[in-house]
């Protein structure tokens, strides 16, 4: 069973509130938006405040999460690296602490270019990945560097909320982020770092990009 099959329930109990950084974004958007990795729907909610919302996910399982706190968002399960809609088709979109999740920097560019290839021409997206130098992992991937066990950034790292899983993860350096966005075609509009849980470090990464 697929990782986030299994931990949909935990995930959605711990997962409710959506990101400020994300509802500013949302919140100055119009048309129909897609959320590229929705999860159990937690931004979903905001954006279909602001007009039709459609969330994809590869996990049915938490898509049937989305389905009880959303209520009118169209819920599609997917790979982010095939989406099933046409070119052109949205007018915003958010890939929100998804795309870290895919193995291999070949498939996070292939799921780059697919978000690029169904928004709308000079339309915007917001991009958020964790940080590779954050409090927790700092000391992880100076020695991963130095010694070049596998690519620079790849982790397993485990749920124990009750199941218990082993969770992939890329983390990203600021740099890395905006050279694969930039790489994708997208144009960089705006590219920061907050604190979530870390002290000392940025934890997440965010850009807002425009096809």
């Amino acid at each position: 069973m697929n990782e986030w099959e299994k931990i949909a329930k935990s995930f959605d109990a711990t997962r409710q509130q959506a990101w400020k950084e994300c509802i500013d974004f949302i919140n100055r958007m119009h048309g129909i938006g897609i959320d590229i990795g929705c999860g159990n729907g937690r931004h979903l909610k905001e954006m279909e405040k602001r007009g039709d919302a459609v969330g994809v996910d590869i996990a049915f399982n938490m898509l049937l999460m989305a389905k009880k706190n959303v209520r009118k968002a169209t819920l599609i399960q997917a790979n982010a690296l095939r989406l099933p809609f046409h070119s052109n088709t949205f007018d915003y979109a958010i890939f929100i602490a998804a795309l870290h999740n895919i193995k291999g920097r070949d498939n996070r560019m292939r799921a780059l270019k697919e978000m690029k290839r169904v928004l709308k021409k000079g339309s915007p997206a917001m991009v958020s990945v964790w940080s590779k130098w954050q409090d927790r992992w700092r000391r992880r991937f100076m020695l991963q560097a130095s010694y070049k066990w596998c690519e620079l950034g790849d982790i397993y790292i485990p749920w124990k909320r009750g199941e218990h899983a082993m969770r992939f993860y890329h983390l990203y350096s600021m740099r890395e982020l905006k050279r694969d966005v930039k790489k994708a075609g997208f144009e960089i509009v705006k590219a920061w770092s907050v604190k979530k849980a870390s002290k000392k470090h940025a934890d997440n990464h965010f850009v807002i990009v425009r096809a």
